[in-house]
């Protein structure tokens, strides 16, 4: 059984956390802005000296579930208004480029065209390119789902293919190299 949802959530300084009770929607405001997320009815959301404690009326599967569920999100929300969470994405291959322009992003990435993508508002994009390294794609946002789901349509355009580990990754990312045709040619 997951013990997540009983952990309390501290609250940092210069963070607030509300909880509209009529609709249960909690309210995170912090230096980097605003997040809202509504919880099950069933779960009840109180802040007491600086933790958010979450609590469930049984044990029933769904209810545990969700328990663990909200709780994750609502650290989230805090985590991301206190400091923002920030992705960084690398590109291997020869020709590969990026650029941003305000909340375009262009990617040269092997194909007759160039592809381009518009993110959202919340996201602050910057795209870096220094001589004998390859070029850097840099996300960052408060909103860790959305921050996850833009990283996941990115690295989609071109995934790391693994004889030759060409692709967008992510910085750090190992990706599983396969030898191919002469390994098996003896």
């Amino acid at each position: 059984m997951s013990r997540i949802g009983k952990a309390p959530i501290a609250i940092p300084a210069g963070v607030t956390v509300t909880v509209d009770p009529k609709t249960n929607v909690v309210t995170v405001k912090g230096k980097y802005g605003e997040l809202q997320q509504a919880v099950n009815p069933d779960l009840t959301v109180t802040v007491e000296d600086n933790h958010v404690h979450i609590t469930r009326p049984s044990d029933d599967r769904e209810h545990r579930a969700q328990h663990g569920l909200y709780r994750a999100l609502i650290h989230n929300m805090v985590e991301g208004v206190h400091q923002m969470y920030r992705k960084e994405m690398e590109l291997v291959g020869v020709g590969y480029r990026a650029t941003a322009t305000g909340q375009v992003l262009e990617l040269a990435l092997g194909y007759s065209h160039a592809i381009f993508i518009k993110l959202p508002e919340e996201i602050k994009v910057e795209a870096k390119t220094e001589r004998n390294k390859n070029p850097l794609i840099i996300l960052e946002s408060r909103d860790k789902q959305l921050l996850g789901q833009v990283c996941a349509k990115i690295r989609s355009m071109r995934k790391p293919e693994p004889y030759k580990g060409k692709g967008i990754k992510f910085v750090g990312e190992v990706i599983r190299r396969k030898s191919g045709k002469k390994a098996g040619a003896k």
